[in-house]
């Protein structure tokens, strides 16, 4: 593991610096504050990464704490529904994802007020998304593409324009504003709202809540690299802000886009209010602790430096399945180097590939196919894993590092044959599969299996928890079986932007990261 199990980042001290912080905010509105949430409240992955010791929930756990003065309004981009837009890290679409969050919430003790359906041009799957919601009793509103954005500042600032969107009625002080990822529509559902508010004399204010970038820390950061590494499909950067240095004098970093928006947003939000903004800079606007709770530079910045790797490979997987444009590979490129990285530079690399080539050396593989994996465990001893008619690279593995953890020797057989024979003639016989090797998802069914009359196999099976968090290479993209199981066992997992074979079927293929 990246930082040898080593804590880098104090939730508790940053829980508090943050939550502080947003009281403050709030109380230099008189009546509401909208409070965007940039990033992911809950399942935030990216900032455990590269913040060890940040707790993925601790931005739901400071909402627990002020649940009694939020309303929560989620929004989502009609596009994004329509195009089928994918969550990398759950491998599950936005709309999905959306459904998820509300469950979640609700699993907090939270409620999620209102649905807002964004930029929506009656698309037909936002309209059988908003039906789904309904009939489960969740209120939806539907806002358009704003007329006159982004140039005419009368016509935006008017019934024709935030105006011409439904008010969605909230009660509490604090209305926090969140989306399934960049581009849902928060700021515009939040600046619509506030036109609203003042519309019927509520006097509201909007702040920004952020983690990424560190406003406070330096342009070429790795932790602030690591964003840029992170957002790389976005063509966004992290930049001094410019309205901060002139406001203040004080050199502070911000995003491109945010940059870029904040002479527009301040005119916007000025004729809104019919005053001048308190807001000199974007920088102004975000409410970001996340400085405070940094204990351990040096486990920070090695941390980021191989989140930084990781999104290389990530992206180089991406374009080779078409997600992504050759413009994003050509600028982690360039994220590497400034970053001073190499794809060598992640431990389990250079073993995944030597693997393959063991393998092939020793005429193993399927089908011509000689595949490698590695993972790094707790400990940073690494254990490696090659593909066979019978078992995936990964599958192999998966079992070589359980029974190392249990302590049982290398050579011992934990899936029963017949069980496995079982299953491949499940997959090529009856159900007509291409692959029949068994990937991560069925290696572990069969050996949740075997742990019933195998002693061995139930040790083995124990240990698949100590697997969280490791990290994992394969020199090849893996399949959707193979892809699901890594991911219930929450690795850290990387791959060479190579297919297993010559099959162009998408379906056969998968890769979310």
């Amino acid at each position: 593991m990246t930082s040898g199990g080593r804590i880098g980042f104090d939730n508790e001290k940053y829980l508090n610096e943050q939550t502080t912080a947003i009281l403050e905010r709030v109380s230099r509105f008189n009546q509401k504050l909208y409070l965007e949430f940039g990033g992911k409240i809950l399942y935030d992955y990216h900032a455990a990464r590269v913040l060890p010791g940040f707790d993925p929930n601790v931005k739901m756990r400071l909402l627990q704490k002020l649940k009694d003065k939020i309303d929560v309004i989620l929004c989502i981009h009609a596009g994004a529904i329509e195009r089928k837009k994918i969550r990398a890290d759950f491998g599950i679409t936005y709309d999905v994802d959306a459904l998820k969050t509300i469950d979640d919430f609700r699993e907090w003790g939270l409620d999620v007020s209102a649905v807002v359906i964004t930029r929506y041009q009656n698309q037909t799957s936002a309209k059988v998304f908003r039906n789904k919601l309904e009939m489960r009793g969740i209120k939806v509103y539907l806002h358009y593409p704003t007329e006159g954005y982004p140039t005419d500042i009368d016509l935006i600032v008017s019934d024709r324009g935030y105006g011409a969107n439904e008010y969605i009625r909230t009660t509490k002080p604090i209305v926090v504003v969140t989306g399934p990822g960049p581009g849902s529509g928060k700021l515009a559902t939040c600046l619509c709202n506030l036109y609203h508010e003042y519309n019927r004399g509520i006097k509201a204010g909007y702040a920004k809540f952020e983690t990424f970038p560190i406003w406070d820390l330096p342009v070429d950061h790795m932790v602030n690299l690591a964003y840029e590494a992170a957002t790389v499909d976005l063509d966004d950067s992290v930049l001094i802000d410019k309205y901060h240095l002139k406001a203040y004098n004080v050199k502070t970093v911000n995003y491109s886009r945010d940059i870029e928006a904040f002479f527009l947003l301040k005119r916007i939000l000025e004729k809104i209010t019919g005053g001048e903004s308190m807001y000199q800079s974007p920088t102004d606007m975000g409410v970001n602790r996340a400085s405070s709770g940094i204990v351990n530079e040096d486990i920070i910045r090695e941390a980021s430096f191989q989140e930084i790797i990781r999104r290389y490979f990530r992206c180089r997987v991406e374009y080779a399945m078409g997600l992504v444009e050759k413009d994003a590979v050509d600028r982690i490129k360039a994220l590497m180097k400034k970053a001073g990285a190499k794809p060598e530079d992640r431990r389990v690399v250079c073993p995944a590939r030597d693997a393959a080539k063991e393998a092939e050396k020793k005429g193993k593989g399927n089908n011509g196919v000689f595949s490698g994996a590695a993972l790094e465990l707790s400990d940073g001893t690494i254990i490696t894993g090659k593909n066979s008619p019978l078992l995936q690279a990964s599958s192999s593995l998966i079992l070589n590092a359980a029974k190392h953890l249990a302590g049982l020797p290398d050579r011992m057989y934990l899936l029963p044959e017949a069980i496995i024979d079982s299953v491949m003639h499940l997959k090529h016989d009856i159900l007509e599969g291409k692959m029949v090797n068994l990937d991560v998802d069925e290696t572990l069914i069969v050996l949740g299996i075997s742990a019933l009359s195998n002693p061995a196999a139930k040790m083995a099976l124990e240990n698949m928890k100590l697997l969280r968090d490791c990290e994992v290479h394969l020199t090849h993209i893996p399949t959707p079986g193979d892809e699901a199981g890594w991911r219930k066992l929450k690795v850290n997992l990387t791959c060479d932007p190579e297919y297993m074979g010559k099959t162009l079927f998408a379906g056969e293929w998968s890769f979310t990261g």
